[in-house]
């Protein structure tokens, strides 16, 4: 009787971690797979894409330089210039101008 105890607690305990591997997995093959360390056949996260190698934009040499960029903020500086000696011009003929319309009357003139 003491036999058939102990057989029977070992084929409860089978049944029970029987039950356990096949409640954690979808099916079979997925507890194969897990057993032995089979990888998926699935994308890499991890997987480093080779690049192409880098190359010049069509028009690098038509792009500004810092020279370019320093003569261009000189020449708003010099209308910046003239804009405020007509202003002040205009200031001391008419004192009710403003100047929008010393600008306008500037383009007209053009």
């Amino acid at each position: 009787m003491k036999k058939f105890h102990q057989i029977l607690k070992k084929i409860f305990f089978l049944f029970i971690v029987t039950l356990f591997i096949s409640s954690c997995a979808d099916t079979w093959d997925s507890v194969k797979r897990g057993m032995t360390g089979e990888k998926e056949k699935s994308t890499d996260e991890f997987f480093v894409k080779k690049k192409d190698p880098l190359i010049l934009p069509p028009d690098f040499d038509r792009l500004p330089t810092p020279d370019d960029i320093d003569i261009e903020t000189q020449e708003v500086l010099g209308i910046e210039k003239k804009l405020k000696e007509t202003q002040m011009s205009e200031e001391v003929s008419t004192s009710s101008s403003s100047t929008e319309e010393s600008i306008l009357r500037r383009i007209r003139k053009q």
